[in-house]
């Protein structure tokens, strides 16, 4: 039984260790597949930069993001974080009054 303990340890160890991040990430990965095919034209984002924009069109590897007024930019798809839901506020119409932009401590915002 002695004999036994050790090997009980290391088998702890690798299921700690190696098994249970391994489910954890898959978990991770089921849910960024499922955030990339949810992603619809109109769809506001915020990428792994911060960058907040709003989806004006879907490539088969990249996203075409509006992040201003006639500024598109293009991103690769792995770079958008979350979807973003539209806040009830005056620049949510798209009628940015450009007071407060980009200060996060802005109540207006």
């Amino acid at each position: 039984m002695e004999q036994l303990f050790p090997l009980v340890l290391l088998a702890l160890a690798f299921v700690l260790l190696i098994v249970l991040p391994s489910r954890q990430r898959k978990k991770v990965q089921a849910k960024n597949q499922a955030l990339q095919e949810s992603l619809t034209i109109g769809t506001p984002v915020m990428l792994t930069s911060g960058i907040h924009g709003t989806v004006v069109g879907l490539g088969e590897g990249t996203v075409d993001l509006q992040i201003a007024a006639g500024v598109v930019i293009t991103v690769a798809r792995p770079a958008v974080l979350e979807v973003r839901t539209a806040a009830g506020g005056p620049s949510a119409s798209g009628t940015s009054t450009g007071i407060g932009d980009g200060d996060p401590i802005d109540p207006t915002r």
